[in-house]
């Protein structure tokens, strides 16, 4: 146990109450909470498709395979991603066949660098991946912009930012798929959960889907992508894609709900407990933060070790082990330093050097959905004695 963890316990009696209706109603796989927390989901992020499915790395997927279906990528495609996000950002591309061109990240957002962005487009390039990285939106202007001039495809991988806000928009609803998670550490826990959102019908029916094996059973009567018989015997084990089983559980659903009624409550605290942290680490000397881009969620707290701190993180993380803070590296740090990158075809696009940065020197803490004065009071005094 933690004095200061990564994440807090969020569920009330209403979520315990949300669990015992489904056990009362013995459906368990997807049904008709699924439905109604899709549509909810959907309203309350103003999108018109939402796809609930087990995880945010099943999210990914499935917005990947649609894509691939539908033809709006194909196999060789070029998509340019951030070096530094989870590896399910990553994973979806290499297993359809698509070629990955890491850039560089911006080392005070912490959000892929929009300059070098602008460099590594080619002829070949027909998407961007965009990762909201911890919280915090990327200057999706500038992305719009490149997209539009380029005829690139955006895609929002917003797994660790849902309730961030860009210029009024929710990120996640700014690209033609975004992602979200409900892990347990995230902004809303369903245990496991995540959901793909898009304003496409298309790529709506497509991953429809793909959730539950590819079958047609879940597709509405007039789709967008096949026309269903009147043969329901037929249309219940009738295959059109290679999919697979990512379905949600109604209680993840259920639970999801209440959580939803949450949500705003749950970043308002957020975003009080990370003006609090900005100001407590003014006091410190050799530690950099992540520079906020319009209104993020504050997923964590990135700490970056710079001037006389640097080269220090190995004995500066015991030391908040020691002292009962949980500490995390920055997401996967530069993902193309892990073994696993042996398996894909991709190139790196200039030099990563701030995502080497912030893969040798950076960690971050946990944010929570209640107050942490007392927790970050901790923390700053946990570093400065770290250093001294």
């Amino acid at each position: 146990m933690f004095k200061y963890p990564l994440t807090d316990d969020t569920w009330g009696n209403e979520e315990l109450e949300a669990i015992n209706r489904v056990i009362r109603s013995r459906r368990f796989t997807m049904g008709p909470e699924v439905e109604a927390f899709e549509s909810e989901f959907a309203r309350k992020f103003g999108v018109k498709h939402a796809v609930m499915v087990n995880s945010g790395s099943s999210a990914n997927l499935v917005a990947i395979a649609a894509l691939i279906y539908s033809g709006r990528l194909n196999r060789g495609d070029e998509v340019i991603v951030p070096a530094v996000s989870w590896s399910t950002t990553y994973f979806p591309l290499q297993q359809y066949g698509l070629k990955v061109k890491f850039v560089d990240i911006d080392r005070n957002t912490l959000n892929i660098d929009l300059e070098e962005v602008k460099d590594a487009i080619t002829e070949k390039t027909k998407a961007i991946f965009a990762v909201n990285l911890l919280g915090n939106p990327n200057e999706f202007d500038k992305l719009l912009k490149l997209c539009k001039e380029n005829d690139i495809i955006l895609l929002e991988d917003n797994c660790e930012a849902m309730g961030a806000v860009y210029k009024g928009r929710y990120t996640g609803t700014i690209g033609f798929i975004g992602t979200f998670s409900m892990f347990y550490s995230h902004h809303i826990s369903t245990m496991e959960g995540g959901v793909a959102v898009t304003n496409d019908e298309e790529l709506y029916h497509y991953m429809l889907a793909i959730r539950a094996h590819g079958w047609t059973r879940n597709l509405p009567k007039n789709s967008a992508i096949y026309r269903k018989s009147d043969n329901e015997f037929y249309e219940s084990f009738n295959f059109i894609v290679p999919g697979y089983n990512l379905r949600p559980l109604e209680i993840e659903a259920a639970i999801g709900r209440e959580q939803l009624k949450k949500l705003d409550r749950f970043i308002e605290q957020r975003r009080r407990n990370a003006e609090y942290f900005k100001g407590r680490m003014k006091e410190l000397k050799g530690f950099s933060i992540q520079q906020e881009v319009e209104k993020s969620s504050w997923f964590g707290f990135a700490i970056i070790l710079d001037r006389e701190n640097k080269g220090k993180r190995d004995s500066i993380v015991k030391f908040l082990q020691e002292n009962q803070i949980e500490v995390r590296p920055i997401v996967a740090g530069n993902f193309t330093r892990n073994a696993a990158i042996r398996y894909f075809d991709y190139e790196i696009h200039s030099e990563l050097i701030n995502a080497d940065y912030i893969h040798e020197n950076g960690f971050f803490v946990g944010n929570h959905s209640r107050d942490l004065t007392k927790e970050i009071d901790m923390l700053v005094e946990v570093l400065r004695r770290a250093i001294n």
